[in-house]
């Protein structure tokens, strides 16, 4: 099955569209627990545990996972990347790699094949600003698998980019005069990304209307998440930003239809750190922590899809 159908029915057997993301961090403190860190002292060892337990414990309220491959390289630890990976597979699992390549030719070629090959990765995200020639490694040779562009990112500072306008040129026939004549279209670079997203995926199967193809957008910006909605209608949106970040249920229901389906929602530090919000949880139990916090999200974000 392509990951897009593998997806669909896991969300729809779990009724949960939440995306817990696995970002280690061992350099403060209320990060991955001290008695992980005393215990394992390897940082493959320690991280491996620390996803395994979470794995282990909420493995059946989530459809997927994703591991930002940044952490496992700052701390030397890809094989733990590569061992989490395959425990999550083993507990039915989807397993998005938050890695955000972007290059061309054979270095784009080699990415998707470490990603898929390597890695064994079901999908991951990317950064598109190098044009089609950056995903089209990915889209020849691994089109069973997810991909999800870039488009308009979490952060405050996505603005600086992202919200500028480019400038287009449109040929327009003026039939009062019956010239033709230029006219200039001002669209901002996350509604080109947008439609580029939507023209390279014209021609990729689908399956209950959605293809491999998705888009990046953060809950921090539901007007534009709502907006970017009605453009790539045949994508799945990967949505970061929520709890920690500002995100709530209100405004990730942008991303969806009213059937339920259309996105899927990412945390990360508010699900895999949630002992210490809730302190009535010892840090021996932050997996039990994580569970309380995916709960509570699916019940939020459950309870506005139903008013769709």
């Amino acid at each position: 099955m392509s990951f897009i159908e593998q997806l669909i029915l896991r969300i729809e057997e779990k009724k949960s569209i939440v995306c817990m993301g696995l970002d280690p961090r061992m350099d403060n403190e209320g990060e991955i627990p001290e008695f992980l860190i005393a215990e394992y002292e390897e940082p493959n060892d320690i991280i491996l545990e620390f996803n395994k337990a979470l794995i282990e414990e909420v493995h059946e309220l989530i459809p997927i996972v994703k591991p930002q491959i940044a952490f496992y390289e700052k701390y030397d630890a890809l094989n733990a990347l590569k061992e989490t990976i395959n425990f999550a597979h083993e507990k039915g699992l989807l397993v998005i790699l938050d890695s955000k390549r972007n290059d061309i030719g054979s270095t784009s070629k080699a990415y998707a094949e470490s990603t898929f090959e390597i890695y064994q990765a079901d999908a991951c995200t990317l950064n598109a600003y190098f044009g089609f020639d950056s995903i089209e490694p990915y889209l020849k040779a691994y089109s069973n698998k997810g991909l999800f562009i870039l488009v308009k990112t979490s952060n405050p500072s996505s603005k600086d980019f992202q919200d500028l306008f480019s400038i287009k040129l449109m040929d327009v026939k003026d039939e009062v005069f019956q010239i033709h004549k230029k006219e200039v279209l001002l669209e901002r670079n996350y509604i080109q990304m947008a439609k580029l997203v939507k023209k390279w995926g014209v021609t990729l199967p689908t399956f209950k209307g959605f293809n491999n193809l998705g888009v990046v957008v953060g809950a921090t910006f539901p007007a534009q998440l709502k907006e970017i909605r009605k453009i790539v209608n045949n994508s799945f949106i990967l949505i970061p930003g929520y709890g920690t970040q500002g995100g709530s249920a209100k405004q990730v229901i942008h991303g969806f239809y009213p059937n339920g389906l259309g996105g899927i929602v990412n945390s990360s530090r508010g699900i895999i750190y949630a002992y210490n919000k809730y302190k009535n949880f010892k840090p021996e139990e932050f997996a039990k922590a994580a569970r309380y916090e995916i709960e509570k999200m699916n019940y939020e974000i459950n309870s506005e899809i139903k008013k769709l």
